[in-house]
């Protein structure tokens, strides 16, 4: 009964944490922070489908947008979708306590939702602009809750829309299969093996759009680039070591990606907070009962911890570029601080634990049971959200929405209907723009057009270069900036040239060739160049990629329509 007359408590507190967090993002404009691109309209792109010459990276997700955002405007599905995301992440770890450890109050409820929400993960990969990541990461707790109901004989539905709504990217779908794994494989229960067997068959098609988009395409089986394992390795964080910095949740590889609490002394204090509210769970969670799930789950995050440290060591990154030599598509796994998502259902339930655990010592006469654990909760709330005081508001006010200028509408309206390849100047694939901020971002040009913009995939990283998969790309811009002639372009399939006037970038030669082009559009922030005579290179088939989209929408779609219809069928048997 006191559930049920609380039930509203964890979502209310959950998503009062997102708005504190998000609440810049809630005025007009667009996400535009490294990675993260936020567009008014994307389209059906090679690119988007991810059978260009990139890896498939981004797929479910673009092709999703780009299907959303011919109903909505693009930038307020993106920031909708974030919202509901870290929303979910914090309910979600209250609905997974209160199922493994019922008899939990609703104050340690809250703490495990703060857990959930507001930590370094979080943090790092909103500013490194991950943000589809983010959904995978809040599918976490709610794929143990489905996971638990499969073992205890009741339907897959709720599985099956964990699982698709983490394969929104291929990392998140790889998370929520992992955990989902750990939960059903656990001894317990009647037909483990058929429930393993289950499993796999949703996780494979969760993950079918981004699996045939890397087989059609063939750019995700290549080598990953040896330099990126080093590169995308854990960092270690002041006062912490590399080991400390990703048990807190922390250890971005970037650098600049952190919040300001974490480049200091600062960090070690706040890592402490964090992993002392875990660790008085800890014995509590595993005492009240020998619960296989959560010895698994207590497991996964040892390794999840482990592993990306010990791959950020000499043996570890030379171990990881040996696999990436010899297993095609190794490079997923090379930002290697991004699975220590999986430690984060264990440390929401043992901070529940925790805060819901009876000390030894002898309470104050004058405060009951219920009011200690309130009083605990409280403090163990409020010391996390002390040690990580700069995720409020946009993380430091860092997530601000961008405007874009006129110009990329005027582009988009003269490219659509056309044909050829837009290759892009200057060289690379980040830019600064004055109204973008002091990072850099994605250029959101292959977003923002109707027709496939070349991207070579390098990066720039810790002063190095990463090798990127689009070697027709990295063709066509060694090209221009050798001044090569609109020829050389119009063989290679390229019917466009557009040059972002405001961003610094190599530029070299491409002087020479544009002189050569006709130009479309122009003022002081792009110009576009048409190339005469293009000779249009054939795309990859798109059936398959297609098909295997609408059978990942299946599934996220039908789950929600399987569950909603069962349970206003339940709630009809009640009424009568």
């Amino acid at each position: 009964m006191a559930w049920s007359r609380s039930r509203w408590t964890p979502p209310l507190y959950s998503l009062l944490l997102s708005v504190v967090i998000l609440g810049p993002l809630l005025a007009p404009g667009y996400l535009l922070l490294r990675d993260a691109v936020s567009t008014p309209r994307s389209y059906f792109t090679d690119s988007a489908w991810g059978i260009a010459d990139a890896a498939a990276r981004a797929v479910p997700q673009d092709a999703a947008i780009a299907a959303l955002s011919t109903v909505f405007d693009g930038g307020l599905v993106v920031k909708t979708i974030l919202l509901l995301a870290l929303w979910l992440a914090g309910w979600g770890a209250a609905v997974m306590a209160r199922t493994v450890l019922p008899t939990a109050p609703m104050p340690a409820l809250l703490v495990a939702s703060t857990v959930a929400v507001w930590n370094p993960y979080v943090a790092e990969r909103l500013l490194q602009g991950h943000w589809s990541l983010l959904v995978g990461y809040a599918a976490l707790p709610w794929t143990v809750v489905a996971s638990l109901a499969v073992r205890r004989g009741r339907s897959w539905w709720a599985l099956a829309v964990c699982l698709a709504a983490a394969g929104l990217t291929p990392t998140g779908a790889l998370l929520a299969a992992t955990i989902a794994l750990v939960v059903l494989a656990a001894p317990g229960g009647a037909r483990r093996g058929l429930r393993v067997v289950g499993l796999l068959v949703l996780a494979a098609v969760a993950s079918a759009p981004w699996l045939v988009a890397t087989v059609v395409s063939g750019s995700g089986v290549e080598q990953a680039d040896p330099a990126g394992w080093a590169a995308f390795a854990a960092r270690a964080e002041p006062g912490l070591g590399t080991i400390g910095s990703v048990a807190g949740l922390g250890g971005i590889w970037n650098s600049d990606a952190v919040p300001g609490s974490r480049t200091s002394i600062f960090a070690f204090a706040g890592t402490a907070v964090l992993l002392t509210v875990v660790a008085l769970g800890v014995r509590p969670l595993f005492r009240r009962r020998r619960n296989p799930v959560i010895v698994g789950l207590g497991v996964l995050a040892l390794v999840a911890v482990a592993a990306p440290a010990l791959a950020a060591t000499g043996p570890g990154l030379e171990l990881a570029r040996a696999l990436g030599e010899t297993v095609p598509g190794a490079g997923l796994l090379r930002d290697s601080q991004k699975w220590v998502a999986l430690a984060m259902p264990f440390y929401a339930l043992a901070a529940a634990a925790g805060a819901s655990s009876r000390p030894n010592r002898v309470q104050p006469a004058a405060l009951s049971a219920v009011q200690c654990t309130r009083l605990r909760s409280a403090g163990l709330i409020v010391a996390l959200l002390i040690a990580l005081p700069d995720l409020v508001w946009g993380v430091g006010n860092s997530m601000r929405p961008v405007a874009y200028p006129a110009s990329w509408q005027a582009v988009a309206s003269e490219l659509d209907g056309s044909e050829g390849d837009v290759a892009v100047l200057p060289a690379g694939m980040f830019r600064r723009f004055a109204y973008s901020g002091t990072a850099p971002v994605l250029d959101p040009a292959p977003r923002l057009l109707p027709l496939d913009v070349l991207q070579t995939g390098e990066l720039l990283v810790a002063g190095g270069t990463v090798r990127g998969e689009g070697t027709r790309a990295t063709e066509v811009q060694n090209a221009l900036l050798a001044g090569e002639s609109a020829e050389t372009l119009a063989a290679s399939g390229v019917g466009w040239v557009l040059v972002e006037n405001t961003t610094p970038g190599e530029l070299g030669d491409s002087e020479r060739t544009l002189k050569e082009l006709d130009t479309v559009y122009s003022d002081d922030q792009l110009t576009l160049y048409r190339v005469p005579n293009p000779v249009l290179v054939e795309s990859r088939p798109a059936t398959a990629v297609i098909l295997a989209h609408l059978a990942w929408a299946l599934l996220l779609l039908g789950g929600l329509a399987v569950g909603l219809l069962g349970r206003f069928r339940v709630r009809r048997t009640d009424q009568t």
